[in-house]
């Protein structure tokens, strides 16, 4: 993939200019399932979270708000869509998901940078990935009842897609199957998600700690990165 291909349409850039994008693939990476370093990083992530929370409304902290700014400003409800730093926040209390090594890695770091984080398994993509407002008519594969079912987002929503239809709904909410990560990935590209208050100070450090997570998945690991912003 050619990260300097990927783009975020300026369309989302008028919903919320604060709005940045760090894109970063990782390919060379040692398959595996959940080990017990992932473990220990949700188990801090659950740690620091359940501090920070303490007895306030998980709402009321700037960046989950920050967020459910965003969902609404596109027609997303965010009591009943949350955007994935919220959904996790919400899960510490009974444990955060135990998933894949790569997925835990993340998830431990979303929630102790307080950011949104996407993983994916760079093999599946057809194309570079771009952030657009959908028609409506792009395709997303998911499951519903135990069934395999395509959906479609709703028109103006903002989604992140490639060439084969939408591998992210509603920003950061809900991610496809089709490009989903596997204990047998070994190329992944995670989007770091950051709207104010956020700084890039704060997107270097969450971006610097899966770095230097990954980079020892691997003996030859290879990294690069793009950052997006309006």
């Amino acid at each position: 993939m050619n990260l300097d291909e990927a783009r975020v349409d300026a369309d989302v850039f008028s919903l919320r200019p604060d709005y940045r994008a760090l894109l970063i693939t990782v390919e060379g990476i040692a398959t595996g399932a959940s080990d017990e370093a992932s473990e220990a990083m949700l188990v801090s992530a659950e740690t620091s979270a359940r501090a920070l929370i303490g007895d306030r409304p998980i709402e009321d902290i700037p960046q989950v708000a920050s967020w459910r700014g965003a969902y609404r400003s596109f027609g997303a409800k965010p009591q009943r869509t949350r955007h994935s730093l919220e959904a996790l926040l919400r899960r510490v209390e009974g444990g955060l998901p135990r998933v894949n090594r790569l997925t835990d890695i993340y998830n431990a770091i979303s929630v102790t940078h307080l950011i949104p984080i996407g993983g994916e398994d760079l093999t599946r993509y057809v194309s570079a990935p771009r952030l657009i407002r959908a028609t409506g008519s792009e395709p997303f594969d998911t499951m519903a009842s135990g069934e395999d079912v395509v959906e479609h987002p709703e028109p103006g929503e903002v989604v992140w897609c490639d060439d084969a239809g939408v591998t992210c709904r509603r920003w950061n909410w809900r991610q496809a199957r089709r490009t989903a990560l596997r204990d047998d990935t070994t190329s992944a590209l995670f989007i770091l998600d950051a709207l104010d208050p956020m700084t890039d100070e704060e997107l270097g450090r969450a971006a610097e700690e899966l770095l230097e997570t990954v980079r020892r998945l691997g003996d030859d690991v290879v990294i690069e990165q793009r950052l997006v912003r309006a």
